[in-house]
């Protein structure tokens, strides 16, 4: 009896693999800036983590088991490849409206950049926790480091990007606000 638990536990969580490709390339995209390489590094994943479905011991913990699996298809890669400085992210599609589709269009871009340009540990924590919902625990099991510098890295990365809207927007008059508490 076992043993049919543990197949139809694997076959659930293997269809959950595969409906999870659109969170991963959320975050993927957020991490590299780049569609056609976070495709990349979402599909490996996608075909790790079903390759590896059984090794899964507590189906409650799945995402951030994939999302570490994520996180390692993406150091592997830092590691093979330099980042490519010259690399932008890219730009979103359509609305109806032109004007309102423009304007947004800038925002979402120049808030990619701002992502785009922080250090890779504050641009993966902040995906991870703004993009995705993650706790600060899951997060640092997920990317494997202490929950403190999560929250320190956090925390650089809210100011790095609210300084740089600032200075890409001057007139637009941010405001400081708290983005989230500590959970």
């Amino acid at each position: 009896m076992k043993i049919v638990s543990r197949i139809c536990t694997t076959r659930a969580v293997r269809e959950r693999v595969g409906a999870s490709r659109v969170r991963l390339y959320k975050v993927a995209l957020a991490w590299t800036g780049d569609r056609m390489l976070a495709d990349d590094l979402v599909q490996e994943a996608i075909a790790i983590g079903l390759n590896k479905s059984h090794q899964l011991r507590e189906v409650d913990k799945l995402y951030p088991w994939l999302y570490s699996i994520l996180n390692n298809c993406w150091r592997r890669h830092l590691r093979t490849h330099q980042p490519d400085a010259d690399c932008e992210p890219d730009t979103l599609a359509s609305e109806v409206n032109l004007e309102h589709q423009v304007e947004r269009q800038q925002i979402v871009q120049d808030v990619r950049q701002a992502v785009f340009r922080l250090p890779v540990g504050q641009r993966e924590v902040i995906s991870l926790v703004d993009l995705e919902g993650f706790s600060y625990a899951e997060v640092a099991e997920v990317l494997d480091i202490p929950i403190g510098t999560v929250m320190s890295r956090l925390n650089r990365a809210r100011k790095a990007l609210q300084q740089a809207l600032r200075r890409m927007n001057p007139g637009a008059g941010l405001e400081p606000v708290q983005l989230r508490s500590v959970r």
